[in-house]
C-alpha cells in the first residue's frame, strides 16, 4: 500500500471512529477544514508512526505544518524517503 493510500485510509478510519464527517479529501482540501479536530490529527499522527515508522514532526529539521491534505501526503512521503 502506498504512502498517500496509507494516510488517506487513516484519515477516514479516524473520523468514523470519531463520528466525524470529512469534508473531503483532495489535495486542495484544507485540513483545518476537513472537519477533523486536533484529537483526531493527534491519533493519525500516531498511527502513522506506528504503521509506516516515521514522523515528520519530530524527525524534521525544518520547522513545517501541512497546510492542505496534498501537502500532509508528500510530508510522509519526504520523510519516508530520507
Amino acid at each position: 500500500m502506498s504512502i498517500e493510500t496509507t494516510v488517506r485510509a487513516e484519515f477516514e478510519q479516524v473520523a468514523r471512529e470519531q463520528e466525524k464527517v470529512l469534508s473531503g479529501l483532495s489535495d486542495d482540501t484544507v485540513l483545518l477544514e476537513s472537519g477533523l479536530d486536533s484529537l483526531c490529527f493527534a491519533i493519525i499522527v500516531a498511527r502513522l508512526e506506528d504503521e509506516l515508522g516515521v514522523d515528520p514532526f519530530t524527525s524534521s529539521e525544518d520547522v513545517f505544518f501541512p497546510v492542505t491534505m496534498g501537502e500532509f501526503v508528500k510530508f510522509y512521503e519526504n520523510a519516508a524517503a530520507a
